[in-house]
């Protein structure tokens, strides 16, 4: 049985990673911890953010890693994480900026039992 994930997205955010993924090729996620847009979710092209002993991954979305700082995964731990996107144009530094939207977090607390069987995170 598969565990509670921690992370997940929302169609139209898998129809925007589908079309970021044709143009830049693997793609990675970093929850920002309040730098540029607050407390946005940032996309990369693999490889440049690096991530470091403070970084906590959550799970994959569309297949590509999803990170946050660890400081912050201890306030957000008890939440289910949905990637989802809105239209307007962010100040970050996230690839898909220009496209015309940006990526937003929706979150909810765990149910006991989806707490009882979450997916484990990795940590460097």
């Amino acid at each position: 049985m598969a565990h509670t994930q921690r992370i997940t997205a929302t169609k139209e955010a898998l129809e925007l990673i589908a079309k970021l993924t044709d143009r830049f090729g693997d793609l990675m996620f970093h929850q920002s911890g309040g730098c540029c847009d607050g407390s946005s979710p940032m996309c990369f092209e693999k490889g440049d953010f690096k991530t470091g002993s403070s970084d906590v991954r959550l799970g994959y979305v569309a297949g590509y890693e999803f990170w946050m700082s660890n400081d912050q995964f201890e306030y957000w731990q008890h939440t289910q994480l949905t990637l989802d996107v809105v239209r307007g144009r962010g100040s970050s530094f996230s690839i898909e900026i220009p496209s015309g939207f940006r990526f937003m977090i929706r979150s909810r607390l765990f149910t006991p039992e989806e707490a009882a069987d979450l997916e484990p995170v990795f940590r460097h």
